[in-house]
C-alpha cells in the first residue's frame, strides 16, 4: 500500500489515522452538499423561483468550491490540517445552518453556494491529496480512491437523512440540523494531531530535502507546473469530467420525481449512487494501477455514457428498469474518475507541491460543474425536459475521453518537453 514511511506503531497509528481523516473529511463535504439535489424542489417552491434560478445556486457552490480550491492547496502546504479542516467545518457548518432563515434566493446563494463552496473545497481532495502524497508512494491510484470513496458514502447516508428530515420538519429546520451537526465536529478536528499528520512521514521530508535543497523549497510551483501542457490537459479533464456529472446529479432526483418515482424512493436511487460510487472508485484506483490508467478512464467515460442514456430513457419511459441502469452505470463512475487525475498530478508534479497544483487544477472541476449545472437547468426550462440537459453530459464525456486520448503527458503518464523547476527557480 505505501513505501517505507517509516517504522513503528507510530507510524502505522497515523498511516491508518490520515486514511481515515481524510475519508470522514470528504464524507462531510461532499455528503452534505449533495443534499442540493433532495432540496431543490422544495427550496424552489418554498423561495418561489424558477427551476434557472435555483441551479444557479449549485453552480454558485460549485464556481465557489473550485475558485477556493487553489486557496485551500496554499492553506494545506503552508499552515497545515488544522487550519485548514478548521476553516472548512466553521465554512460549512454555518452557511447550512443559515439557510435555514433564507428568505430570499441571494440569501441562499450565500450560505449554500459560497460558504458551503469554501467549506467543501477545505475539507475536499485538495487536502487530502496534499496529505496522503506526504504518507504514500506506491500505489497511489489505491489509495488516492479511498478518500474520493468517500464521495459515495456521503450521498449514501446524508441525502437520504435530509430527505427525511424534510417530511418531517420541512426544509428549513432541516437546513439548521445538518448544518449544527456539521458545526459540533469542530472541537473534535482541532484536538487531533493535526500538527503530526501535516509534517509527513520521515521518508516523505528526507525526499523533499534531498530533492529541494531544504525542507521548505517546494520543487513544482504552480507557476512552474502552469508551463507545462500536462497541467493544461489535467485541466481540461478536470473541467469536462465536472460538466458532464453536474449537469446530472443536481437535477437526477427532480427528473425522477416528475416523471413518477416517489420521492423517498429517488433520494434513496441517489444514496444508492453513493454506495456504487464508493465501489467504483475503489475498483478504478485498483484497475488503473494493475492495468494502466489510459485504459481504465476509457472504459469509465464509456460506462458513464451508458448511464445518462438510460436516464433520458427513463425520463421518456419511466420503469423501474431503465432507472436502476442509470443508477448502477452511473453510479459506479460517478467520482471514478478523481483517484486517476490526483494520481497523476502525484507522478507528474512529485515533491511536495502536490496540495497547491491540484488546488489550482480544481478551478477547472468548479468551473466545469457551474457550468453543468446552470447550463443543465437553463436548458431544462428552455426545452421543457431534460433530454437537452443530459444530452449535455453526454457530449462532455466524450470530450473528456479524448483529453486523455489525445494529451502526449496524460497518455504516456510522463511530461513532455518539462521546464526544469531548478532553472525555474533561479530565473534560467
Amino acid at each position: 500500500m505505501h513505501g517505507r514511511p517509516g517504522d513503528g506503531d507510530a507510524t502505522r497509528f497515523f498511516l491508518a489515522m490520515i486514511l481515515v481523516l481524510t475519508f470522514v473529511m470528504n464524507t462531510i463535504g461532499r455528503g452534505v452538499t449533495e443534499t442540493f439535489a433532495v432540496f431543490l424542489l422544495p427550496v424552489q417552491e418554498g423561495l418561489s423561483v424558477s427551476r434557472s434560478e435555483i441551479t444557479l445556486t449549485y453552480s454558485i457552490y460549485m464556481l465557489a468550491n473550485g475558485c477556493t480550491a487553489p486557496f485551500a492547496g496554499q492553506l494545506i502546504d503552508r499552515l497545515g490540517a488544522r487550519a485548514t479542516y478548521g476553516l472548512g467545518i466553521l465554512s460549512l457548518g454555518m452557511g447550512y445552518f443559515l439557510a435555514g432563515y433564507a428568505t430570499h434566493i441571494v440569501h441562499y446563494y450565500i450560505c449554500v453556494g459560497l460558504l458551503g463552496g469554501i467549506g467543501a473545497a477545505s475539507l475536499g481532495m485538495v487536502a487530502a491529496s496534499s496529505l496522503l502524497s506526504r504518507w504514500f508512494v506506491n500505489r497511489i491510484g489505491s489509495v488516492m480512491s479511498l478518500p474520493y470513496a468517500a464521495v459515495g458514502a456521503g450521498m449514501i447516508a446524508i441525502p437520504p437523512l435530509a430527505q427525511l428530515l424534510i417530511g418531517w420538519y420541512g426544509w428549513r429546520v432541516s437546513h439548521q440540523l445538518i448544518g449544527a451537526g456539521v458545526l459540533a465536529l469542530f472541537p473534535f478536528v482541532i484536538m487531533l494531531p493535526l500538527g503530526r499528520i501535516t509534517a509527513g512521514s520521515p521518508a516523505w521530508q528526507e525526499r523533499r530535502r534531498a530533492q529541494s535543497g531544504t525542507a521548505n523549497r517546494n520543487p513544482w510551483p504552480v507557476s512552474v507546473a502552469m508551463r507545462t501542457g500536462a497541467f493544461w490537459g489535467l485541466f481540461a479533464a478536470y473541467l469536462f469530467t465536472s460538466l458532464a456529472a453536474y449537469a446530472v446529479l443536481p437535477q437526477s432526483v427532480a427528473a425522477l420525481i416528475e416523471s413518477g418515482f416517489a420521492p423517498l424512493l429517488a433520494a434513496g436511487a441517489f444514496g444508492m449512487m453513493g454506495l456504487l460510487s464508493s465501489l467504483g472508485i475503489l475498483a478504478i484506483g485498483w484497475m488503473s494501477d494493475r492495468f494502466g490508467r489510459l485504459i481504465t478512464v476509457t472504459l469509465s467515460y464509456v460506462i458513464t455514457i451508458v448511464g445518462v442514456l438510460a436516464l433520458i430513457a427513463t425520463v421518456h419511459a419511466p420503469s423501474l428498469f431503465l432507472m436502476y441502469a442509470f443508477v448502477v452505470c452511473f453510479g459506479l463512475m460517478q467520482g471514478a474518475r478523481g483517484p486517476i487525475l490526483v494520481a497523476l498530478v502525484s507522478v507528474l508534479y512529485p515533491g511536495g507541491g502536490v496540495g497547491s497544483i491540484f488546488g489550482a487544477l480544481s478551478l477547472g472541476l468548479g468551473i466545469g460543474a457551474a457550468l453543468g449545472s446552470w447550463a443543465s437547468g437553463l436548458l431544462h426550462e428552455l426545452f421543457g425536459g431534460y433530454t437537452a440537459s443530459f444530452g449535455l453530459a453526454v457530449l462532455s464525456s466524450m470530450a473528456g475521453a479524448l483529453v486523455f486520448l489525445l494529451v502526449p503527458s496524460l497518455r504516456l503518464e510522463r511530461l513532455m518537453s518539462a521546464p526544469s523547476p531548478a532553472r525555474s527557480r533561479d530565473g534560467g
